[in-house]
């Protein structure tokens, strides 16, 4: 599989949460639908061939399925929360961060 992580827009995140049963999430149209389910079913080859067409959702789709906190992380990214802070003031950045988590900290801390 790709070592790249792709951004995960929050449309993306709301899908794939709920394709999985899980709050924050509205449901995708009948093609994303039935990709999300290939998704979930694929072999690590088959989803690395989808990851070529669709990077976004195969990153959401791994986070819901491998990652320990992927599911809050994706209701953080449906809801427009900084991933980091939880802060819903925005903007976020392509990353999900807000920014002042966005902005990197000088080592000797001051700005």
């Amino acid at each position: 599989m790709s070592t790249s992580s792709p951004t995960i827009p929050p449309d993306v995140a709301a899908h794939v949460l709920f394709h999985y049963g899980r709050e924050g999430g509205y449901q995708a149209g009948s093609f994303t639908t039935a990709l999300l389910s290939a998704m979930g079913t694929a072999d690590p080859s088959n989803l690395d061939r989808l990851t070529a067409g669709f990077p976004e959702y195969v990153a959401a789709v791994t986070a819901i399925q491998y990652d320990p906190n992927g599911v809050e992380r994706l209701q953080d990214i449906a809801a427009g929360r900084c991933t980091r802070c939880k802060c819903t003031d925005g903007p976020n950045t392509p990353a999900g961060l807000c920014e002042p988590c966005a902005r990197p900290m000088p080592l000797d801390g001051v700005a």
